[in-house]
């Protein structure tokens, strides 16, 4: 079905009409691949178009400013054509026939003239990525070359590129056009995980998972890391972080690591998307047979590992074993010492974990979380409502690890010797049958309990004393841990949420509420007895 005609073709898209039709475009490809190719396609798309708008801003720039200080045409068109000019404002050189213009004007292909055989739009396409990864070391490797294959029907192809190049996105120029495209980036990668299903999660976490992490760890600067970092929606939120608070997105350095190709390629795109200077090492690669960036010592790490992994690169003399060897059948703590063999004096990590991890006691893993409580390196788990992840029914928690407790140079509340304990699966809301969200409220609520536990400077203008909510937090001893055997599920520690007490007895309570039952099975076998009759009648 065709994008609903718009009232006014000639106003500015609002962000979910854009959305709606991109979506609607892309869905034309689903008869012919699947979701994770067409994927690869309308993701591509995006990026090409992000970097041909951004070429287009600088190219803009740089003739403004050459004409303001006098020089000539013939100077300031030799000047437009100086590499340096745009790679040294981080900005990638896209040649000629890689331009969305050049592309744009050509959606229905090239027709065969003067003895040159034709060319289809994919074709073009295929070409423009050829160009942009040749003139841009560090997109080498990592762009879709898949728009002229027999599956992708190269008209629905070219409609598609004319919906990009229609799409009015409004606000002020290129850079809103290009911040528009990231959201758009982000949008279809919910989208596709969605439509994935259980693969989608491989490289997709749900956007409020991921701000639980970043709203708590709050990494303004430093080193952020993630060893399996996916599509890169960790450091995209963190961006979004130091947006929202007015803090300089240059303040951090970005280190990351996955495994699989075409995510590793997508995580590229994506963060250059937006804007981003991230060291993806130079291509995938198994954190647990190689780390990448060994080493790096970092000052957050934001990590969504995979679940349970049975099959993992495990060697038993790994110096990362610190608190013991992980059984050879689940990565689970050979992930959690990985992330804190990473952290710098004073570093702080987040890790969602299956729930499982909190208690187990199997293949030594009982034995691995003792010491790393005992080394008091935890500082918060928080258990998260079910259903936040469409691609597994696993319920979740959310680990949170520093180096240091201590009150420290920041004037913090010293925790020293102490676990907070979060229980937040109460919260959430159902956006469709198989999904729960986090709302910002919900978010907010999680983080500020952890920032007035610690006493960080963000919770002092709202509450400056922490207080244990029976059902939702408590803050526990070490020596209260050990007792519960170093059960780490907040659930043990919270207790029960208090009842506003009515004012009514316990046994007038039960008194009256047997007596409304009772009624109530009265009620029911009265009116089970006047529907038999009226069958009766019906029947006679």
């Amino acid at each position: 079905m065709p994008p609903r005609k718009r009232t006014d073709p000639s106003a500015p898209m609002t962000m979910k009409e854009l959305k709606d039709t991109l979506w609607k475009a892309a869905d034309k490809l689903r008869g012919s691949m699947d979701a994770s190719q067409y994927k690869d396609v309308i993701l591509g798309l995006v990026f090409l178009k992000y970097v041909s708008d951004a070429f287009d801003e600088r190219r803009g720039q740089i003739r403004t400013d050459l004409t303001a200080q006098g020089y000539r045409e013939d100077q300031i068109e030799a000047l437009l054509d100086d590499i340096d000019e745009y790679t040294g404002s981080g900005v990638f050189w896209v040649p000629a026939t890689a331009r969305w213009q050049y592309l744009a004007e050509r959606a229905k292909g090239v027709p065969a003239a003067n003895g040159r055989p034709g060319q289809t739009v994919g074709e073009l396409i295929d070409g423009a990525m050829d160009h942009i990864m040749g003139s841009n070391p560090s997109l080498a490797g990592t762009l879709p070359r898949i728009y002229n294959r027999d599956n992708v029907d190269q008209r629905r192809l070219g409609e598609l590129l004319d919906l990009f190049n229609d799409a009015r996105f409004g606000g002020d120029g290129a850079t809103r056009a290009r911040d528009l495209l990231g959201e758009v980036y982000e949008y279809f990668l919910g989208k596709f995980a969605a439509a994935e299903d259980k693969r989608g999660g491989e490289f997709y976490t749900p956007p409020g998972v991921v701000r639980v992490l970043v709203e708590l760890l709050e990494p303004y600067s430093g080193r952020v890391y993630d060893p399996c970092c996916g599509s890169g929606g960790m450091f995209v939120q963190t961006e979004k972080l130091l947006e929202r608070h007015d803090a300089d997105t240059q303040a951090i350095a970005v280190y990351g690591q996955e495994a699989n190709e075409r995510t590793w390629r997508m995580a590229k795109m994506n963060l250059a998307v937006h804007g981003l200077n991230a060291n993806l090492a130079s291509r995938w690669g198994d954190t647990f047979a190689r780390d990448q960036h060994a080493d790096v010592q970092m000052d957050y790490v934001l990590a969504n590992p995979p679940f349970n992994i049975k099959d993992w690169a495990r060697s038993e003399s790994d110096p990362r074993w610190k608190y013991g060897v992980p059984p050879a059948g689940n990565a689970n703590y050979a992930w959690i010492q990985h992330i804190l063999s990473k952290l710098a004096p004073g570093g702080s990590a987040g890790v969602v974990m299956a729930n499982g991890s909190m208690s187990t006691n199997s293949g030594g893993e009982g034995e691995i979380r003792a010491r790393i409580v005992e080394a008091d390196l935890v500082s918060c788990l928080v258990a998260l409502p079910t259903q936040l992840f469409r691609s597994t029914g696993i319920p979740v928690c959310v680990w949170f690890f520093t180096t240091d407790k201590s009150a420290g140079a920041r004037g913090l509340v010293d925790r020293t010797g102490q676990v907070l304990f979060i229980d937040a699966r109460e919260l959430g809301h159902m956006v469709d049958r198989a999904e729960r969200a986090l709302s910002d409220e919900d978010i907010a609520r999680i983080a500020g309990t952890f920032h007035t536990w610690r006493g960080t400077p963000s919770a002092a203008k709202d509450v400056l004393t922490y207080e244990d909510v029976p059902g939702f937090c408590s803050s526990a001893t070490l020596a209260d841990i050990k007792e519960a055997g170093y059960s780490l599920t907040p659930g043990r520690y919270v207790g029960a949420a208090e009842v506003e007490d009515d004012g009514e007895s316990l046994d007038a309570k039960i008194e009256r509420l047997t007596g409304e039952l009772l009624a109530a099975f009265d009620e029911s076998a009265r009116l089970e007895k006047v529907v038999r009759e009226q069958l009766g009648r019906v029947r006679g």
